[in-house]
């Protein structure tokens, strides 16, 4: 199984205005199977890359033109701290000084700038969002993709280089549908918000009921100097954000890589053979619990234009006994398609098997949305009773 274990961000130089040089390394090392698998830890002194032997090594000289990224010193944000990671992972970049400033005679030297600049012009590489002409979002650029948040400079260099930045962490090709699914993921659930706190865009419209102090960009900031800290060099702080938003854009991919995707698997296969679990369609079955479904049915009904919604899920638990599950009338609902009957709510055991005619019932929660019962086919049972009680017209005969 792939799995994304860590990244050594590259911090070989960081140079700032405001600051001399500091140099900090990357030890890349790769596993039997030949993912890379990176150990991720920032020293002060250069140390050498240790590879295996079956890597070719890669001979350094002075001749060499090391490339340029340039971003603004001062204060800094998640927004370009994450830009920053994600040029850092591709092959072109992976070297590259990160040079901190406004000085416009340093930003045109350099190969690539993000978040400065005033500019926006990818054949020139300039990814800046700050300029009064600037209102682009993904889909103004990309068509075919529904986020209508403003892109900042996460966003823009995510949208330019975020498919040959996860095929490089990832393995997988460009052109591979797996591939374009983290893409998309990965932003919705991981740069979207970057870009919206970035933009000053609110989650929701009105005040909040509560604060969310704990966000990526929220602990990003608190890396900069206090106020009336002695010290306002802000370098070894950019370096910690550089760290932690590298760690946890890796740790996000992984999951999604190694566990959310898995899952989605699991789900189109079970939602393309509901017909042979029951004729109605509106039931599937899992061989093993504990899968993410809700999510990837929901996708699985828009893709395969499921006309039928599906109402019950079927999946064996710990115990080996075999659990019902409603389906929600939507991801942050706590309404269901359709629930259990009412009247078996709340009961238990043989109380209920005699109530239904089921044999084997174990429970059907208070609640409607679950229950049990010792086998498959008792819990099949149980929602084929389900359906056919909602499809019987009310028994005063009103509609």
């Amino acid at each position: 199984m792939w799995r994304v274990r860590g990244f050594a961000l590259k911090l070989t130089k960081l140079t700032s205005s405001e600051t001399t040089s500091k140099r900090a390394s990357v030890v890349r090392s790769f596993d039997s199977q030949d993912r890379c698998c990176c150990l991720l830890s920032v020293n002060v002194t250069r140390t050498a890359p240790r590879y295996m032997s079956s890597q070719r090594k890669r001979i350094c000289t002075d001749n060499m033109t090391v490339k340029k990224i340039g971003t603004h010193n001062g204060t800094f944000h998640c927004d370009e701290v994450l830009a920053c990671f994600f040029l850092r992972q591709l092959p072109e970049y992976t070297d590259a000084e990160i040079i901190r400033t406004r000085d416009p005679a340093q930003l045109a030297e350099c190969d690539i700038v993000v978040d400065v600049g005033g500019e926006f012009d990818p054949k020139r590489h300039r990814y800046d969002h700050h300029q009064r002409t600037f209102a682009e979002n993904f889909h103004s650029l990309c068509p075919e993709k529904p986020w209508v948040t403003k892109l900042s400079s996460a966003g823009l260099v995510y949208l330019h280089f975020g498919r040959r930045v996860l095929a490089q962490l990832t393995q997988l090709k460009e052109e591979d549908r797996q591939l374009e699914v983290l893409f998309n993921k990965l932003y919705e659930h991981f740069v979207e918000e970057v870009d919206a706190v970035d933009n000053g865009i609110s989650q929701c419209d009105g005040e909040a009921r509560y604060a969310v102090s704990t966000t990526l960009s929220a602990r990003v900031g608190h890396l900069n100097p206090c106020w009336n800290s002695k010290s306002q060099d802000t370098e070894e702080g950019f370096r910690k954000a550089l760290k932690m938003v590298g760690e946890e854009f890796l740790d996000r991919l992984e999951y999604y890589k190694s566990s959310w995707l898995p899952a989605r698997v699991v789900v189109e296969e079970a939602v393309k053979g509901r017909h042979q679990v029951d004729p109605s369609g509106e039931v599937v079955l899992f061989s093993q619990g504990g899968c993410p479904w809700k999510e990837h049915l929901f996708a699985q009904e828009k893709e395969l234009q499921v006309e039928t919604p599906i109402k019950f899920v079927l999946y064996p638990d710990q115990n080996g006994q075999w659990r019902v599950q409603c389906v929600p009338a939507g991801l942050n609902t706590f309404q269901n398609r359709l629930s259990l009957p009412e009247e078996w709510r709340g009961v238990r055991d043989e109380a209920l098997s005699e109530l239904t005619g089921i044999k084997g019932c174990i429970f059907v929660h208070a609640g409607g949305f679950i229950g049990g019962n010792k086998t498959k086919e008792g819990a099949l049972e149980m929602t084929r009773r389900t359906l056919q009680a909602a499809a019987q017209p009310p028994a005063n005969g009103s509609s």
